[in-house]
């Protein structure tokens, strides 16, 4: 990039907030408990993470930052975390990537720091744009820019903030810049809320460095909520499709929606056709997505939830990241996403069932299918069933008095994840609409590690993403149909290794 002026000086100072952050770090990953840590997840070397940024794919790797605090185990001054991946499954924690030091992004106290935001490559400079964030400070909210050509340590941009305040004195938010490039012009997405309808604002810059305004992009209708946190827009399908991924303020306990439609990216103006969840579970949230060098539209979001208990917290380490999806865009505007295959290279030992009848209201084990690090795929056939309900118990204690429970209500078409008796953390059930396919058959994947739980059902129709706290030893698995029998037809269930 051209005309980033004299950056030495203020990178010298940079990289020495950065070199503290690493000891800090370094110092804290000796004393963590290891009790809850995740096997094929990518979490932080230890403290505190949330939101991921910068995904994106450059120079042969899968680029992964985050929101950090390396100093502890919960939201402090933020920094940018650093991982890469050749596969989406093994990850490598870099340094610190950025740290706040300078006026736009570091205060005296309060919420300050690198906030959340993207990554682009900018012939061959890797460009970061964020929010720099401090409490109090008018504006409050800036973009601003570093850029880096080894992809590891990165310079502040001398002339930051690149837009240094929000087109509206009042308003709700204004940070989280997701910005891609269309023929010869980038475009930026901002979250943001003004007069209580949050909101996908746009920009434009044929250089990253001076931006024009353009208006909102998408708006609220009154039900989405009053902030639109993490927005990220993106060309999925054929012709002008387009979905817009946005995590919403104070519609609990809706976290996450999509809205699927058009983009003109004339007017930058976009025209929805379609609203859903792109996940179901209490523990999603700020998902971003890249595309990659196949083409794919890859998407991992934040295993936690803002206000939860976090019991990994007292262990010295916050937060996880959902495996990584494909996103596809179905016929009828629906967004599917599954996890990628590249994750069956963690598959161990292998155990296989078929037709297995499940009675009334038991219990039914299969031998050799237990764990805490698990991938189970799992076909029901209800066709002609006589029941309401099929499901599975996961992490279960020997005597049965703590669980997580996913089922399935036939008569409702609804799949349920309870974990009330899941052990430490918050209880609660998710729910996701469901309709049983033509045929009778009932199809869910099943991603358990540790400390977490991802489902997708009928090849991605829908997700739930939940942490859930057990005792180490309870591992237990069984199945289950109520109101009448049912049936497994096949059941496939693999150990995964770790990542670590």
């Amino acid at each position: 990039m051209s005309g980033l002026g004299n950056t030495t000086s203020k990178h010298d100072v940079h990289q020495a907030f950065i070199a503290k952050a690493e000891e800090a770090l370094n110092v804290n990953v000796k004393t963590m408990d290891n009790t809850y840590r995740l096997h094929y997840h990518m979490m932080p070397p230890a403290g505190w993470m949330n939101d991921p940024n910068g995904m994106i794919y450059f120079d042969g790797h899968y680029h992964l930052f985050y929101q950090h605090d390396p100093y502890q185990a919960k939201q402090g001054p933020m920094h940018w975390g650093h991982a890469r991946s050749k596969d989406l499954v093994r990850w490598e924690h870099l340094p610190v990537a950025l740290a706040p030091s300078e006026d736009y992004d570091k205060g005296e106290h309060g919420g300050q720091g690198c906030w959340s935001g993207s990554a682009v490559d900018n012939n061959g400079v890797l460009t970061l744009i964020y929010t720099g964030h401090v409490d109090g400070k008018i504006p409050e909210e800036v973009q601003s820019l570093a850029t880096s050509t080894d992809g590891v340590t990165f310079h502040k941009y001398a002339a930051n903030p690149v837009i240094g305040d929000s087109p509206d004195a009042q308003r709700f938010g204004f940070r989280d810049p997701k910005v891609w490039k269309h023929e010869d012009k980038w475009y930026m997405v901002v979250g943001y809320g003004k007069d209580g309808l949050g909101k996908g604002i746009i920009y434009t810059s044929s250089d990253l460095l001076s931006w024009e305004y353009q208006g909102a992009a998408a708006q609220s209708d009154g039900t989405m909520g009053d902030m639109w946190e993490c927005p990220d827009l993106f060309p999925l399908g054929e012709g002008n499709q387009h979905t817009l991924l946005i995590s919403p303020m104070n519609i609990a306990p809706i976290k996450n929606l999509y809205l699927s439609g058009t983009f003109d990216y004339d007017s930058c103006r976009f025209e929805k056709q379609h609203v859903g969840q792109i996940d179901y579970g209490f523990d999603f949230y700020a998902p971003q997505t890249l595309k990659d060098d196949q083409g794919r539209r890859i998407m991992i979001a934040w295993m936690n939830i803002w206000g939860a208990t976090m019991p990994e917290q007292a262990h010295g380490w916050l937060g996880g990241m959902t495996l990584p999806r494909e996103l596809t865009l179905a016929a009828d505007g629906t967004v599917r996403s599954n996890p990628v295959p590249e994750l069956t290279a963690l598959r161990g030992q292998h155990v296989t069932a078929a037709d297995v009848v499940l009675a009334d209201d038991k219990l039914v084990m299969i031998d050799g299918v237990q764990g805490d690090s698990i991938e189970m795929d799992i076909v029901f056939d209800l066709a002609g069933t006589d029941a309401t309900e099929v499901g599975i118990r996961v992490r279960s204690s020997e005597d049965g008095t703590a669980y997580t429970e996913i089922s399935y209500s036939i008569s409702e078409q609804k799949v349920y994840m309870d974990r009330n008796l899941g052990g430490a953390g918050d209880g609660g059930i998710s729910a996701a609409p469901l309709e049983m396919l033509a045929d009778g058959r009932l199809q869910l994947r099943l991603f358990l590690d540790r400390s977490s739980i991802e489902l997708f059902a009928d090849e991605g129709r829908i997700a739930i993403t939940n942490r859930i706290y057990p005792r180490p030893d309870d591992a237990g698995i069984s199945f289950f149909a109520r109101g009448g029998a049912a049936k497994i037809e096949k059941l496939d269930v693999w150990e995964l290794g770790s990542i670590w």
